[in-house]
């Protein structure tokens, strides 16, 4: 395109709006007043985009991930290994894994 600049007035009846008054608007102090600051917390939340491609938060996608099951286990089983906190998933993981002599896989943690 030329350096010309074009005027969208001729094209208000095919959009259906009046463009060339959106044209001549002039922005003024309070148009910009309702525009909201882009605070530490918004950025924190936005999208992140890198040569158009969305780059993804949170963790990872593991190479090796763990799949879903349904287990039935006693209650004492169950409260047994809760006791012990959180990662109680984990530790009968590796209880299993010990009893089905695998070898014993090591955590990352952060």
């Amino acid at each position: 395109m030329s350096g010309s600049k074009r005027s969208t007035a001729g094209n208000s009846k095919r959009v259906g709006s009046n463009l060339a008054k959106v044209d001549a608007y002039v922005l003024t102090q309070k148009d910009y007043d309702e525009i909201p600051e882009l605070t530490e917390e918004w950025f924190a939340r936005a999208s992140l985009y890198e040569g158009g491609k969305l780059i993804s938060r949170g963790r990872p996608l593991s190479v090796n991930p763990k799949k879903s099951t349904s287990i039935r286990l006693d209650p004492e089983v169950i409260a047994h290994f809760r006791r012990g906190g959180r990662g109680w998933q984990s530790r009968i993981n590796a209880a299993l894994r010990k009893v089905a002599k695998l070898p014993a896989v090591k955590s990352k943690k952060a």
